[in-house]
This record gives structure tokens, sequence and C-alpha cells, in this order.
């Protein structure tokens, strides 16, 4: 059966199992005499995809920071260049992956019209029904733009005198004088007290608006500039043992870095098994055999999958996970029937049997 279980794979590989390919990757495998009327499939892991959002603050420092408690009586200032990362949300999706440990062989015989639909990496959707996978989540990684920041716009506004003087303290003091001026010359425009007011309101609006921006630029000089960006990173995630574990790292230089990069602070996965697949029961509370040569499925686990950083859950959910479970099989015979042959629907996240039914009665 080894020998024979080999070589039906060898086939699978080189010439591929009849099929249609339909919607989302999907195939639909029929037995044929070329491949012995075997078909081969697998079932999934259930695996994590963790899309996390954080925010990016930019800090820097204005050249004339120390003066800004002198000249303009503030100590409210940005004193280093700095970065600063925080998240600000966690969204997760579980999808399946296909062992390739757990490679089946559903055995058929001439003249069967018996067909399963398996996804593109050959995982076990359907039998006698069309396939309908969930979406996979696609990874992602975006951050916006760097605004357009001059932390040295204050020298579009600065006179002779400031470029020719050695004296950092001077320098800051005509910076002050002029922030000064323009604070009065912008108040008196808008009061209408101004000695050369603006010939109409249009006018008034570029005057206003070019003061405004000489005034932002000469107060950054002495208190800094900061801003704001937001990155979004995917992460995957496959549950194999109870516990935690780093998911990955973030970092106040880099924002998110791989798990084992400890230039950042950890953000932990933790896995909490609830319950263990178990196998199905008769009538009389025994567990039910093995049917032979069998369909195999999976019963999945339940367990709980909390994220975590610095102390605080993110993010937490229950779900089924088939590596947390078991498997068991329905018996190929219902599917091969001449008359009313059944079909089934099995889940491509967990591998456990979703829907069973007779054909002549599905929708």
């Amino acid at each position: 059966m080894k020998r024979y279980l080999f070589l039906l794979l060898i086939l699978s590989v080189i010439l591929g199992c009849p099929e249609i390919m339909t919607a989302q990757q999907t195939k639909i495998l029929t037995g044929e005499k070329f491949n012995e009327y075997g078909l081969v499939y697998t079932l999934p892991k259930t695996a994590v995809s963790i899309t996390v959002t954080a925010r990016k603050q930019t800090f820097k420092a204005g050249k004339f920071y120390k003066y800004a408690k002198k000249f303009l009586g503030t100590d409210r200032v940005i004193t280093e260049n700095s970065e600063k990362w925080e998240i600000l949300s966690v969204e997760a999706t579980p999808f399946g992956i296909a062992d390739s440990s757990t490679q089946y062989l559903m055995q058929l015989k001439p003249g069967v019209t018996t067909f399963i639909g398996v996804g593109s990496d050959g995982m076990i959707l359907s039998i006698n029904a069309d396939p309908t996978p969930s979406a996979v989540p696609e990874p992602k990684y975006s951050i916006t733009a760097d605004p357009a920041i001059n932390a040295d716009a204050y020298l579009d506004y600065v006179t002779e005198d400031f470029l020719a003087s050695q004296s950092t303290s001077r320098q800051a003091q005509m910076l002050s004088e002029a922030l000064l001026e323009t604070r009065e010359t912008r108040m008196a425009i808008a009061a209408g007290t101004a000695d050369n007011m603006p010939s109409d309101g249009k006018q008034m609006e570029l005057m206003l608006a070019s003061l405004s921006a000489k005034e932002k630029a000469l107060t950054e000089a002495f208190t800094g500039v900061s801003y704001t960006q937001t990155a979004t990173k995917s992460f995957s995630f496959t549950p194999s043992r109870e516990g935690k574990e780093t998911l990955f790292r973030l970092s106040d230089f880099a924002g998110f870095v791989e798990a084992n990069d400890y230039s950042g602070a950890p953000v932990y996965v933790s896995t909490k098994i609830l319950r263990r697949g178990q196998l199905p029961l008769d009538a009389n509370g025994e567990e039910k055999k093995f049917p032979k040569d069998g369909v195999v499925y999976a019963i999945p686990g339940t367990a709980s999958i909390t994220i975590s950083f610095q102390g605080e859950n993110l993010w937490s959910r229950e779900m089924d996970v088939a590596q947390f479970g078991t498997t068991f099989a329905l018996n190929p015979a219902l599917f091969t029937a001449k008359k009313n042959p059944s079909y089934a629907i099995f889940s491509d996240i967990t591998g456990g049997l979703v829907e069973i039914g007779n054909t002549t009665t599905q929708q």
C-alpha cells in the first residue's frame, strides 16, 4: 500500500489529476485510469493573520530651543530629535494552510462519478460539491508618507545681520524680535488697524496666510516641530503549543522589527488550549471506530489567542484550531453510491466537517 501511495504521489506531481479550474484558485479532481482512480488531498493547519496599525510620532528640536524660555517665555519645547511608536489597533483573521504531513488518499473505482474540490495547495474543500474557499488575507505593509517638514524654514525670513552674526544668543534675540513684529502685524491687519491695509478681501487673505506661515516658522525655530504617521503591517502566526511567544517587536527607532531584534519592546501572542478535539461517540458512549479507507477530516480543538503589549491585552479571541484536535473519517460509500450519493463541505480553516447531505436535495 505504501509503495502504491508513493507511486500515486509521484504521478500527481508529474501529471496532475484531471482538473477543472474554478474561481478563487480551486480545482475539481476526478478519478481516471492514469491515476488509478486515486485522489490525494491534505488537511489544513489553522493559522492567524494579524494586522497591526501603529502611530509613529517624529520630534525634531529647534536650533534655538535653549532660548525659548528667555525670549518666548515657554519651556514646552522639543529638546532632542526622537521618534515614538505606539500601537493603535490589532485585527486578526484565522485562515488555513495546507499541512503537507497530512496527505490522504481517496480510492475510487472505475465508472464512479465522485469528485473532490481542493484548493491550489491540495487542501480538501468539498466532495461532490463546488468548492467555496474562504478569502485568505494578503500580507500588508504600508506607512503614510513623510509630510513636507522644513526645520530650517525660519531662514527664509532672516536678515543679513542675522546671517553675519556669530552669536547664537544674538541670533535668537533677532528671531524673537522678528516673531513679535510678525504677530503684531498680523493682529493689526485682522483688526483693520494696520497702516497699510490690503485693498480687498482676497489680498487680506493672502497676507494673513503669509504672516501665519512666517510666524509658524519662527516659532518652530525655538519650540521644534513634530509630525505623525500611521503604519500598518501584517504578521502570520500558527499556534503549535500552549504558552506565550514573541510575535514581533516595536522599536522607537525602527518601528516594526523581528522578534529576535532586541532594539524593540516585545509584542506577545499567547495560546491557551480550552478544549481538545474528541472522537465522536456511538449510542453506547463509546468512541466510534475509524471507517476503513474513510475520507479523513479534522475535529478541531478550541484555543484562546491573545495579543498583548507592555502588559495590556490588545486583542483576544476564542477560535477552533485544527492542530489541537484529532481526525476522524467518513465512510467513502456515502459519496460513491450510484443512487443518491452524498456531498460534504469542509472548512478550509480547520479541516472540520461543515455540512453533509444528499446531492438530490442540495441547493
